[in-house]
């Protein structure tokens, strides 16, 4: 195992990833990462999200490394640009119009955290509305607002925030829980205490929260309750879009129309930093300048972004492919939670963004750590980390999807002779 000192020594304490995976990573292509000693690692990480598309995938980047090539604008304020025109005709084409989706398009400062502030400050100037409603085990970005509509107290931290309503998520409460009604009362009831909000937030499939999903009725009967009391909805696709479900916008298997849309992490097609806010027309109420950012054109991400879109999105092909992976992840899961009761609580998740939640976090922390040593990067999420959370790539060939499933599975293997080996040696010391 590599020590790599020059990082914590001179690297902030708040650096994350690095500490479940101290290795130093060299080389990446596809749903693989090299480190510097030349081992090979499965990829079912994602960049968190961001590389949807893989590593360096050839079809992107040759457009990218084409486009520098030919001095390309790349840094250009909001100013108008060749990519940036070229990936809104896209944009419409392949992705909007199919959808029968009409929405203006604000590009915001190009992180996830900073899209979200946009459209929190725009739902407000619209609505002339303070609070907004979020849920819990949300998270939508470490900034200000974003920060205070995340729900983990970790990330949260302390501090005054602006006026923030926390309602129960899905399924939250228990099953038995209507939490339409609830909210109905809470949003009608002139002493319930919670004032009208310009906007309710949520993503369709917490993805950090533990990867809960939010069912069609329910999200059906979300939107009908918010535009029967004109309240905005936002949905945060910034993990859950650009495919990650199965379709393009993870709200579509719901057949609604939010009034906001958040995206970015996969936007930018390879990791480009880009973040993109989906605007109902009558909602854009900005004047000029009054939400800017000095990096809102990346061109270098549009050309990226282009590139996604009509490679992977200009027929329906991609998507079902994609439903064809996210099959074969849900059977095995299904049988890894037959196989070991004891352990895992159910198996969680949509498309590729799946996982297992298992009875304990410390066994959930132990599959992570063992298939690391044996050539597979995942993470964890869920209000303790008991969650083990698979989301390769969606291009991902199926026997490398296979090859990472069947490392997790002999992680189990492993954690149940751990776990017996354990409970020997306290018989025997007793």
């Amino acid at each position: 195992m590599q020590s790599p000192l020059v990082f914590e020594q001179h690297e902030s304490n708040a650096r994350s990833y690095c500490r479940q995976f101290p290795v130093v990573f060299k080389q990446a292509k596809g749903s693989s990462l090299t480190d510097s000693e030349g081992k090979l690692y499965i990829d079912f990480l994602s960049g968190a999200g961001a590389l949807n598309y893989g590593h360096n995938n050839s079809a992107i980047k040759d457009e990218v490394v084409n486009y520098l090539e030919s001095d390309g604008i790349l840094m250009g304020l909001d100013l108008y640009s060749q990519a940036k025109m070229e990936f809104i005709d896209s944009f419409v084409e392949h992705i909007l119009t199919p959808r029968l989706l009409k929405y203006r398009m604000q590009f915001t400062s190009p992180t996830g955290t900073s899209v979200v502030e946009s459209a929190i400050k725009l739902a407000r100037k619209y609505t002339q509305r303070e609070n907004i409603i979020c849920f819990t085990n949300a998270f939508h970005g470490m900034t200000g607002m974003s920060l205070n509509l995340t729900g983990n107290e970790h990330h949260r931290q302390s501090g005054v925030y602006s006026q923030v309503t926390r309602l129960p998520f899905e399924g939250y409460a228990g099953d038995s829980f209507d939490s339409i009604k609830y909210f109905r009362k809470l949003l009608t009831d002139p002493s319930s205490g919670v004032d009208m909000p310009a906007a309710i937030i949520l993503e369709t499939v917490q993805g950090e929260g533990g990867l809960n999903v939010a069912s069609i009725e329910w999200l059906k009967a979300l939107r009908e309750l918010t535009q029967e009391l004109n309240i905005l909805l936002i949905v945060d696709d910034i993990q859950a879009g650009c495919g990650r479900t199965g379709e393009f916008f993870s709200f579509e298997r719901a057949d609604i129309k939010p009034d906001m849309v958040c995206l970015s992490k996969s936007l930018g097609g390879i990791g480009l930093p880009m973040a993109l806010l989906l605007i109902e027309p009558k909602v854009d109420v900005w004047k000029p300048a009054e939400d800017n950012g000095t990096f809102r054109g990346n061109n270098l991400a549009f050309v990226a972004a282009k590139a996604m879109i009509e490679h992977y999105w200009s027929t329906t092909e991609f998507a079902l492919k994609i439903k064809e992976k996210a099959n074969i992840i849900s059977d095995e899961l299904h049988q890894l939670a037959e196989q070991y009761t004891n352990k895992v609580i159910q198996v969680k998740g949509l498309g590729l963004m799946q996982g297992i939640e298992m009875s304990d976090a410390s066994m959930a922390q132990f599959l992570v750590e063992d298939c690391f040593k044996q050539g597979l990067i995942l993470e964890r999420c869920g209000p303790e980390d008991e969650t083990v959370k698979l989301m390769p790539a969606l291009t991902i060939p199926n026997e490398e999807l296979q090859q990472g499933i069947d490392i997790l599975k002999q992680a189990f293997h492993n954690l149940e002779s751990n776990m017996q080996s354990q409970s020997l040696s306290i018989k025997q010391a007793v």
